[in-house]
């Protein structure tokens, strides 16, 4: 797996795993995003590679904050 692939799906599971925690519907975050639940779906899957603008976005609407780190680290609560 590419770095960017790991890096995605990465990503994908920490949305999936915050969106379900506050028992929020893919459906609801979609709305809450301006999005269709169908780029929700595929972004949660790490089919989608989404734009920093876009992570933003999914983050407000989870009441979250996107937080970058560069370089090794393997704390997995950066959302």
């Amino acid at each position: 797996m590419a770095a960017d692939e790991a890096v995605l799906k990465d990503v994908a599971g920490q949305l999936r795993r915050v969106r379900k925690s506050l028992g929020m519907t893919q459906e609801l975050l979609a709305e809450r995003v301006g999005t269709k639940k169908s780029n929700i779906s595929r972004l949660e899957s790490g089919r989608y590679n989404p734009s920093l603008e876009f992570l933003v976005k999914v983050a407000d609407g989870l009441g979250k904050k996107v937080q970058v780190k560069i370089g090794e680290d393997n704390d997995k609560k950066a959302w």
